[in-house]
């Protein structure tokens, strides 16, 4: 009988291909998107959640209770140290140090072979390999990084390094000055972990690096690549952990020091998801994608259903002869669920080949390294099976007990009406439904696209454009005069600023702030910029009052922005021109000589900072060369050969600042373009939908039409016949979708500070575009109804 089912489903489809094609595609394109959600969704749930006592595996971290509450993920140097040995909550704990874009050179070869590791390197205490689970090729986890100048790398790097040969034992310089021997290979590094180091040192050498990060009494700074990982005893919950970590805050800190540093423990589990310290994704993201897979695969079912009801008048008499010689409406009903299975069937092989194609376009877009494996992923084939099921049961329930329900007599006498297939009203429902959901979308791509732009082409208060930072490898203030004095002179070149960091960068430096002599230290923190008294001209900043401070590589003049002034209370700007501040715990102090121009110095997610700009050539990371616009390739060219001459033994990179701005709203680009693609898709459904509807309005109102063409009326009445449906439709689906994204948008926009407003514009143009998308569509069908010859619609009469 089965085998039969689809025989007759076959040659059904056969007979109408038209049908099966439209079914077949739309299935196909949600179910699509569902595979590369699903997969997108499964991927960043798997981070981390690998290793093997997870739920006891925790990441300190510190919050600021200030004037506002801040958060990061690093923690000071010594806190990992006193957690150890004020507490016995812990059966391990391990500090990490990162170093990012590190310089590795090999001494043993003959050329001496150079590699710049975005990674970077990470300074590790042995404990690290006992807590997380990053297994060993070669060596022995326990002692690999016990002595000094021992080294950890991955086997992708022992190849890269040392090829043909065994790494155990050589070699490897980082940053022209530390000399550590290979003691350990790691198995690569899985895609799903956010621990990216490759190189790991060992910890007794951080002290080479940095002094105050490896100090035991370095409790006034925090850098945010120094963590500290701690697994607790089985038994010992976090919560009673967090109760006695106010303690170490009132042991090591004094006076508001001791409220405003405080220590939390942070689950493994969240750090991939936690954006207040730093995490890639937030978890309402993925669920807000795993709603528009929903509401995709719900579009695609209600087109189905759209057509097949449409295709059920057709298929009446069909229904009246099998009634007659026997057939019960249970089988008829399972006679269509079949036809709906192989619909769906070849709809998910297709779905499966085209996730396939566009996962190397998905995986680019997110740096990701999302698989799709049918005989090798359990979680995704039960997935399939799952939806196969979902979709043949939402697409065939319905017009299978519609075609089921014909009656015979009826049926034969082709007496079958609208009023037996449910008349318009469910397919009205069921259009609204998609053009809302289309809708919805359309409108969050408008807002996300305006914000995206207002963040790229707002006023960042300082010049972005044609300004190319170079790194500064290395604080020697006669190689930086060097390098200063040959780029000036390279033609192109306006301006040269030494730098710890731009005006805005992913990098800030925060720290505490006492102004004029007071007795305490200001509630509010203050966000430094280490930089040469070239750096305002650089970056076209604006004296507001004052002037710039001398040349000097040591701290003795500040410039303050408008926002500082104004944490102060102060009324005018001129107030704080030579009075004394001293910033970071006292160490540099100096005299206000100028206030600048507010400017965003991160992205527009957070406030505008109160910042200090003074001289330190020490903290000097990055050269930023101001060019001329024209000519910029020979101009690059030109400081390339500069830059390699001053610093031989390094390798030379440059980035553009407006690019490395951009990167602020990197994900947000990501979403934009998902959204892009999903409304595109979701439209694309609806328009079958509404072809649905207007094929069976088509089929319905033939002889009517025919009727009122003798009658006199005009093929703009008949277009408008099919028209005032379809707008009442849309204009349903407005009303539902635009309060729905407009809430979901406004909530989406409260992380940033500085966002745009959602005016009536953007609803215009959604409910615009809809209508002339589903006009083209509506007119396909109904001008060839309209056009039609009336005695062809009337000569059965």
């Amino acid at each position: 009988m089965l085998r039969n089912y689809f025989k007759i489903a076959l040659r059904n489809l056969q007979r109408h291909r038209t049908y099966a094609t439209i079914n077949v595609l739309g299935l196909a394109l949600g179910i699509t998107c569902s595979i590369l959600i699903f997969a997108m969704i499964k991927y960043h749930l798997s981070f981390d959640t690998f290793h093997t006592k997870a739920d006891r595996i925790y990441r300190m971290v510190t919050e600021f209770h200030g004037e506002e509450m801040g958060y990061t993920q690093g923690v000071p140097a010594p806190a990992g140290k006193a957690f150890r040995e004020d507490f016995t909550f812990a059966e391990k704990v391990a500090r990490v140090t990162a170093f990012h874009d590190a310089l590795i050179s090999i001494p043993s070869s003959k050329t001496n072979k150079k590699f710049e590791e975005e990674a970077g390197v990470a300074f590790t205490e042995p404990q690290y390999f006992d807590i997380l689970d990053f297994p060993f090729l070669e060596g022995d986890k326990k002692t690999a990084l016990t002595q000094p100048n021992s080294a950890v790398i991955t086997q992708k790097l022992a190849d890269k390094y040392f090829p043909s040969e065994n790494a155990i034992g050589k070699v490897i310089r980082f940053d022209n000055k530390l000399d550590f021997k290979i003691t350990g290979i790691l198995q690569d590094l899985p895609p799903n972990t956010d621990r990216r180091h490759e190189i790991f040192l060992s910890y007794s050498n951080l002290k080479d690096q940095s002094k105050f990060l490896a100090a035991d009494d370095s409790w006034g700074g925090v850098y945010s690549d120094l963590q500290c990982f701690v697994l607790l005893k089985p038994g010992v919950t976090e919560a009673t952990v967090e109760k006695a970590l106010p303690g170490m805050s009132k042991k090591y800190y004094k006076g508001r020091d001791a409220a405003e540093f405080q220590f939390r423990l942070q689950p493994i589990a969240d750090i991939h998801f936690n954006p207040n310290m730093d995490g890639y994704v937030e978890k309402k993201n993925l669920w807000a994608l795993a709603w528009i897979g929903v509401f995709l695969i719900i579009t695609a079912c209600v087109n189905f259903v759209n057509l097949a009801t449409a295709q059920a008048l057709n298929r009446s008499k069909e229904v009246g002869v099998r009634k007659v010689l026997g057939s019960q409406p249970a089988q008829l009903f399972w006679q269509f669920i079949s036809e709906t299975a192989l619909i769906s069937f070849v709809a998910i092989l297709i779905a499966y080949l085209l996730a396939n194609l566009a996962l190397p376009y998905v995986n680019g877009l997110f740096e990701s390294q999302l698989s799709i494996n049918l005989f090798q992923d359990i979680y995704l084939s039960v997935f399939l099976f799952i939806l196969l099921g979902v979709v043949i049961f939402l697409s065939g329930s319905y017009p299978g007990l519609v075609l089921a329900g014909f009656q015979p007599i009826l049926a034969l006498k082709g007496k079958i009406s609208q009023k037996h297939v449910g008349g318009f009203s469910l397919r009205r429902i069921l259009v609204v439904s998609q053009f809302a959901i289309s809708q919805a979308l359309i409108i969050g791509t408008i807002v996300i696209a305006n914000q995206m732009r207002y963040s790229k082409e707002s006023d960042l208060g300082f010049t972005k454009e044609s300004v190319v930072m170079l790194p500064v490898p290395v604080s020697d203030k006669v190689k930086m005069n060097t390098l200063r004095t040959r780029l000036s002179e390279v033609s192109g070149v306006n301006n040269v600023s030494f730098c710890f960091q731009a005006p805005a960068a992913t990098s800030n430096n925060n720290t505490d702030i006492r102004y004029d002599n007071r007795p305490e230290g200001e509630k509010f923190g203050i966000n430094r910029k280490d930089a040469d008294d070239q750096y305002v001209t650089t970056f076209g900043l604006k004296l507001v009052a004052g002037r710039n401070i001398f040349p000097s590589d040591t701290a003795r003049e500040f410039l303050v922005n408008e926002t500082f002034v104004k944490k102060l209370s102060l009324k005018s700007p001129q107030d704080v021109i030579g009075k004394p501040i001293s910033v970071n715990g006292d160490h540099q102090k100096g005299v206000i000589v100028g206030v600048v121009n507010d400017f965003y110095n991160y992205s527009f997610r957070t406030d505008i900072s109160p910042i200090c700009i003074m001289s330190v050539s020490d903290m000097y990371n990055n050269c930023a060369v101001k060019i001329h616009p024209a000519n910029i390739k020979s101009t690059l060219a030109s400081m390339e050969k500069v830059w390699n001459e001053t610093y031989p033994e390094y390798v030379y990179s440059h980035s553009f600042l407006d690019e490395k701005i951009a990167e602020f709203y990197a994900l947000d680009d990501i979403m934009l373009q998902l959204i892009q693609a999903f409304a595109g898709i979701a439209i694309f459904i609806g328009c079958l939908g509404l072809y649905g509807l207007v094929s069976f309005m088509a089929a319905q109102k033939t002889k009517e039409i025919g009727i009122r063409k003798v009658l006199g009326a005009t093929t703009g009445h008949v277009l408008w016949l099919f028209g005032k449906e379809f707008v009442r439709l849309i204009a349903i689906a407005f009303v539902i979708a635009a309060p729905l994204a407009w809430w979901t948008m406004n909530s989406w926009l409260q992380d940033f500070k500085y966002k745009v407003s959602i005016g009536p514009d953007i609803f215009g143009i959604a409910i615009g575009f809809t209508v002339l998308i589903a006009t083209l569509t509506v007119s396909y069908r109904s001008v060839k109804v309209a056009l039609m010859n009336p005695t062809r619609s009337l000569r059965s009469e």
